[in-house]
């Protein structure tokens, strides 16, 4: 007797359960909900450029699991994700924010700063691959966030791997890019995410796992 197939385990990613999975999440503090809100506001067509509400809950937790005292964003926009992770840090703690927009982070400047942990980040304005190039070369990141311009993140990549201390992570944000990724003629940013998630799959230095989380996250540790 054949066997039946094994039985999708993948739920309808509608509206109601996306209340739910936010329902039972543990909710965004004070800060975090007026810095959504004030992107909303500031920037309406952008604001899909920040990260999913459900993502900053789940960074702090990475930022404690890891003990985490040294983290790099790469891109910042208006500092949700910066926010989120720094609030996390132990008081001595710092996070190194690299973007290139001064409107944007003027925002989360005020944001940072009125959660009290503007002195827990330090935003370096210019472009990501010269703030990352500038670094130490010795392994001392304990997480970095990649959440920057696509057609980068294998340069980005390959400039945090060897950064990031045995043990630490690298977590990579939009490695589905709305779907686009799963089709092999992709074009633009999402072919480019194609290119990194292979590059990614195939580098021996970390054991990753992409999830469905938003429009996914990489969760890579480096060996």
């Amino acid at each position: 007797m054949t066997a039946p197939p094994p039985r999708d385990k993948r739920p309808a990613r509608t509206d109601a359960l996306y209340r739910y999975v936010l329902e039972h999440h543990p909710p965004l503090e004070p800060a975090l909900r007026e810095l959504v809100e004030t992107t909303r506001a500031r920037f309406p067509e952008r604001a899909g450029m920040q990260s999913a509400q459900e993502q900053a809950p789940l960074l702090a937790l990475l930022v404690r699991l890891t003990g985490a005292r040294r983290i790099v964003e790469v891109g910042t926009f208006t500092g949700f994700s910066a926010l989120a992770m720094a609030r996390a840090l132990p008081e001595d703690g710092r996070l190194i924010a690299c973007d290139i927009s001064e409107e944007w982070t003027a925002l989360a400047r005020e944001a940072w700063e009125r959660a009290g942990v503007a002195d827990r980040i330090d935003l370096r304005l210019a472009p990501a691959l010269d703030t990352l190039r500038a670094l130490p070369a010795e392994p001392w990141i304990d997480l970095a966030y990649l959440d920057a311009d696509k057609g980068n993140y294998v340069r980005y990549w390959e400039e945090l791997v060897p950064r990031v201390r045995p043990g630490g992570l690298i977590v990579a944000d939009n490695v589905l890019f709305h779907g686009e990724v799963a089709d092999p003629d992709a074009t633009g940013n999402a072919a480019a995410i194609r290119a990194f998630n292979d590059h990614v799959a195939a580098d021996g230095r970390t054991e990753a796992v992409l999830l469905t989380v938003a429009d996914g996250m990489t969760i890579a540790r480096r060996r």
